[in-house]
């Protein structure tokens, strides 16, 4: 009977132990730009091809924010997407944010270059000035198939 609570109370400690493991997983992953520690900004590109919610956000190479939501503008044929940004990092109305790969195939994430012009973005303003992600399969197939002009 022993041998059994022995195993039992490890048991127990094991599942405790994976419990929290998870819960610290959870939170940890969350925290960064969040509640009232961020505003949010809009940008609008043609295609997002490769980006989910929750990829970051990078500014003069460091991460500054997450890709919090997309959207749909079926008026303009654009997808939205909703930036958060985490307070005291400044972005200005001249701002160019892009989709870029880290490496060859690596994750997709959202590079701004802050501009340095004109009036400071609050939140929920819009940065007007966007470029969507090359494809490199298209490039690669184009490239393949013959399909690339020379000059």
């Amino acid at each position: 009977m022993k041998k059994y609570s022995k195993e039992t109370v490890v048991g127990i400690f094991v599942v405790i132990g994976l419990l929290a493991i998870g819960y610290m997983t959870v939170k940890l992953g969350k925290v960064g730009a969040s509640g009232a520690n961020a505003y949010t900004l809009i940008a609008k590109f043609n295609q997002v091809t490769g980006l989910r919610e929750g990829n970051a956000v990078e500014m003069l190479g460091l991460e500054v924010g997450r890709v919090k939501k997309f959207s749909l503008d079926q008026e303009n044929q654009q997808v939205v997407v909703a930036l958060t940004i985490k307070k005291g990092i400044e972005i200005y109305d001249d701002a160019i944010a892009s989709i870029k790969t880290e490496g060859l195939i690596g994750d997709k994430y959202v590079a701004i270059d802050p501009g340095g012009g004109g009036d400071l973005l609050a939140d929920g303003d819009t940065i007007t000035d966007t470029n969507s992600p090359t494809d490199i399969m298209d490039l690669i197939s184009k490239y393949a198939f013959g399909d690339v002009n020379s000059k």
